[in-house]
C-alpha cells in the first residue's frame, strides 16, 4: 500500500501535476492524522475501561468492608444499651432505691466495666488512599461519604478514649483496691454463662457497701451512662451513613452489569 502511494506521488511529480500532488499530500496527511486520532481514541477507551474496572473493584471491596462494619455497629449498639441499663441499676443501689444483692451488683457493675473499643473494617479504603487512587472514584457522593465516615469513626474513637479515661480514674482504681476481682469475675462468668462456666462464688456484701459509699465511684457510673449514650448516637449516625453508602455503591455496580 505504501509503495502504491509512493508510485502515485512520483507519477504526479513527473507529469508536472504539482497542484494535484499538493492536494494528494494534504489528503494523505489528513488520513494519517485520522489514523492517529482513531488509535488515541482506542487507547483512551481501553484506559478508561481499565480505570473503571479498578474503580469497581475498589467499590466492591469497600462494600464488603462496610457490610461487616454495619453488623458490628448494630452489635455495639446493643452492647452499649445493656451497659446503660446496668449502670442505671448500679445507681439505684447508690441511691438506696434497690436492696443490695451482691450477685446483682456484681453482674451489673462488671457489665459496665467490661467493654471493647469499636474496630472498623477499612482495609480497602486505606489501600485506596495509600495508593493515591481516591481520584478514580467517579461518584462524588461516594467520595464525600467515605471521607465523612472516617471523621465519624474518629469521633467514636475520641468518645471511647474519653470513656476509658473516666473508667481508669473514677472506677477501676477504687474497684480493684476494694474487691476480690478473681472472685467477682468467676461469679460474673457463672451468671453470664447460665452456670456452664465460672463459679458461684460468695461475694462480700461489706466490700460492696464500701463501694457504694464512694462518691467518685458513683460518678464513674454516671459518666459511663453519658458516654455510652453518646456512643450509641454516633453508632446510629454511622449506620445511616453506611447504609446510604451501600446504596450508592450498588447503583454504581449495577451500571456495569
Amino acid at each position: 500500500m505504501i509503495k502504491f502511494f509512493r508510485k502515485i506521488r512520483r507519477d504526479m511529480i513527473k507529469d508536472d501535476k504539482v497542484s494535484k500532488y499538493f492536494l494528494y499530500a494534504i489528503g494523505e496527511i489528513v488520513l494519517v492524522v485520522i489514523g492517529i486520532l482513531i488509535a488515541l481514541a482506542i487507547n483512551n477507551n481501553n484506559g478508561e475501561r481499565k480505570t473503571r474496572t479498578k474503580e469497581l473493584n475498589y467499590l466492591s471491596g469497600i462494600k464488603s468492608d462496610i457490610n461487616l462494619n454495619l453488623i458490628e455497629l448494630k452489635t455495639y449498639i446493643t452492647t452499649r444499651e445493656i451497659a446503660v441499663g446496668s449502670a442505671k441499676t448500679v445507681l439505684k443501689f447508690f441511691n438506696n432505691k434497690k436492696e443490695v444483692m451482691p450477685d446483682e451488683f456484681n453482674f451489673n457493675s462488671l457489665n459496665v466495666q467490661i467493654w471493647y473499643p469499636f474496630k472498623k473494617n477499612d482495609n480497602t479504603y486505606q489501600e485506596l488512599i495509600n495508593s493515591g487512587n481516591l481520584a478514580i472514584i467517579s461518584n462524588d457522593s461516594i467520595k464525600d461519604i467515605l471521607i465523612n465516615s472516617q471523621l465519624g469513626y474518629k469521633q467514636i474513637s475520641f468518645l471511647e478514649t474519653h470513656m476509658q479515661y473516666d473508667f481508669e480514674n473514677y472506677i477501676y482504681p477504687i474497684y480493684f483496691s476494694t474487691t476480690d476481682l478473681e472472685s467477682d469475675i468467676l461469679n460474673y462468668t457463672f451468671q453470664v454463662s447460665n452456670g456452664t462456666d465460672g463459679l458461684r462464688t460468695e461475694l462480700s456484701k461489706e466490700k460492696i457497701e464500701l463501694l457504694l459509699k464512694n462518691q467518685t465511684f458513683k460518678n464513674g457510673f454516671v459518666l459511663s451512662i453519658f458516654n455510652n449514650k453518646k456512643l450509641i448516637t454516633e453508632y446510629k449516625n454511622m449506620i445511616l451513613m453506611t447504609e446510604k453508602l451501600i446504596n450508592l455503591i450498588d447503583s454504581e455496580l449495577i451500571k456495569n452489569k
